[in-house]
Parts: structure tokens; sequence; C-alpha cells
């Protein structure tokens, strides 16, 4: 079988991690999630990473900084060269980067979630972590600067996939190999797989019309007393609280069910998690989601009551936002 130059190091990875039930499914996850009949945009993503330029080996690469930065000698050329083709990647949602000296400011300051979950994790030293709905691999690479010894990131978007293989070439072997990303989502994980070690879901959970059964594939994911972190819309209320939005949610049109930080903890002890504990909850503000110049579309204040900011343009209370840590008993 014919193995792409950027699947390598993930079919490697799996080799090395023993995912031999899952590895037989990669050819296809990998088929279905890079579709080019599916996804219009993707060979014009393809080729601007293809064309990012030849980098010299010395580098300097900090990821375990609020900005994930690749420090490196590039010529005026180069970095106008890299900055038009990371471009072409845009919209980009979930950093900050710092490559080659080309600052991209993000429209999320996904800085300020990590500095609000972090300090409440079990040490990500040598553990294996999966990343559910990671985007484009920012918290990935957070986890990998705090020593985690595989980090998957999953999501079906091939735009992320992307961004992501374009942060790679910048990183390049600085984080030896450890950070990796299947375009594909929780349902493609095998059942009962029972091997990760931490588990994080942040910002998927409302955007599932089956809440408990995303709750029950993340746990199946876990090994016997690994660790759940889960990052996701709430609202103000008691343990049997929950919102079901109309047709959109602050203009998003896929959100289903946000319940109180209380109800959620039900939900998760329901599942068969114990030790849950809600760690933060704080209201999002249009200082960590807004428009950048790499994310030029709306965004978070424009999905607000303009006479209002405590309430969405639809009626609703503004976002609100819980990180809840549980565990699968061992």
């Amino acid at each position: 079988m014919a193995i792409a130059d950027e699947h390598r190091a993930l079919y490697q990875a799996f080799l090395d991690q023993g995912l031999d039930t899952w590895l037989a499914r990669l050819p296809e996850q990998l088929a279905r999630g890079l579709d080019r009949q599916r996804h219009g945009d993707l060979p014009a993503w393809e080729k601007a990473v293809a064309k990012l330029p030849t980098l010299p080996r010395e580098r300097k690469v900090c990821l375990d900084r609020d900005t994930v930065s690749v420090d490196l000698a590039l010529s005026d050329s180069q970095r106008r060269q890299c900055d038009n083709l990371l471009r072409k990647l845009a919209p980009w949602r979930k950093g900050p980067y710092r490559l080659g000296g080309i600052h991209i400011d993000t429209e999320w300051r996904s800085d300020w979630k990590w500095r609000r979950v972090a300090p409440h994790l079990a040490p990500l030293e040598g553990r294996r972590v999966l990343d559910v709905g990671g985007g484009s691999g920012y918290h990935a690479w957070r986890m990998a600067g705090c020593g985690a010894a595989f980090v998957l990131v999953i999501d079906p978007s091939p735009r992320f996939f992307w961004q992501f293989r374009a942060v790679r070439h910048f990183v390049g072997d600085a984080d030896g190999g450890r950070t990796h990303f299947l375009p594909a989502g929780i349902e493609d994980v095998p059942e009962g797989l029972g091997f990760f070690d931490s588990v994080f879901s942040m910002g998927v959970l409302y955007h599932r019309p089956a809440p408990l059964e995303h709750l029950l594939q993340l746990k199946e994911a876990l090994r016997p007393g690994g660790e759940l972190v889960l990052e996701t819309l709430v609202v103000e209320g008691d343990a049997t609280t929950v919102l079901l939005p109309g047709e959109r949610y602050a203009a998003m049109p896929n959100v289903y069910f946000l319940p109180s930080s209380s109800a959620l903890c039900q939900w998760l002890e329901r599942c068969g998690l114990t030790n849950v504990r809600v760690v933060d909850e704080a209201v999002t503000t249009t200082d960590e989601q807004r428009t950048t110049e790499w994310m030029t579309f709306q965004s978070l204040a424009d999905f607000l009551d303009p006479d209002d900011p405590t309430r969405t343009r639809e009626g609703y209370s503004a976002p609100r936002r819980a990180v809840i840590i549980a565990n699968r008993p061992a």
C-alpha cells in the first residue's frame, strides 16, 4: 500500500503505540477526510503547503508559551512567500502562532482557554492524549510542550488538517514527532478503545444532537482511570436546566443542548464517569473571540445584541463556557 509522505509519521505512530485495530481503518478514514470530491478547496490548501519553502534546520521552537512559535532565519522574499501561502489557508481560528516572524493572530485567543484549563490537569508528562475537535492543533502543540508522549488531534475539517501540516512544516521534528492529526471525528475512534490517558473535548459537545452519546464515546476512548477534560457552552441554572435553542444560537445553526454546569455534571455521572468537578466557568468576551486579519469573517461581537451584549442577537444569554474534569473508573 502506497502511503503519502504527509501520512507516514501517523502510520508509524499508530504502529509504535500498538493501535493495530485503528491502524487498519486509517486508509479509509484518510481517504474520506481528504476526499477532493467532497472538499472543493482542498487542492488549493494542499498546494499552498507544498509551496512552503525549504527551511533552515536551525530553529528555536517554543511549544510551552502562549504563542506557539518557531524562530528561524528567513530572507525577506521567503517571509513574504510564507505569509502569502499561510493566508491561503485562512480563516485561522485557533492560536496564536508565530512562524518565522509571521504572527498569525487567530480568531480565538486559545491561549486564554489553555491558561484556564492547564492548572487543573493531571500532569501531561508521558501521557497519551486525544484532542477531539482540536482545530488546527494549537492545544495539541501545547500538550506536547507539556511533555505528552503521544498527542492525536481528530477533527473532520480538511482545512484544519492543512493548517496543522503548515505548522508542522515550521516545527519540523522539534516535538520528537509526538504530535499528529487525523481528519476524522469521534465516531471514527474504534469502540471500546480504552487507550488514552487524557481525552480533551473542547467546543464540541453543543454541536452534538446526542450529547450523552458523545460523552460515552469520549469515555470509551479513555483507559481505566484516565482523565476527561470537557469544555463546552453552558447556561446558568440548577441541575434541571437545559436550553435547546431554536434554529440558531449566536448565529450558529448547529447548536443543540446547552445544559447548566450542574446538569452537565449529572450527565457525566449518568455516563459512569467519576470525580466530576467544575474547574472553571466564564462568559466569553469579545477580546477572546474576535475578527482579525487572519479571520476576516464575522465573529462574536457580530453575534451579540448590539443594544445588550449580555444577550445573543436571538435573545439568549451570551455565550458562557465551563470546563469540567472527570475520570473513567479504574
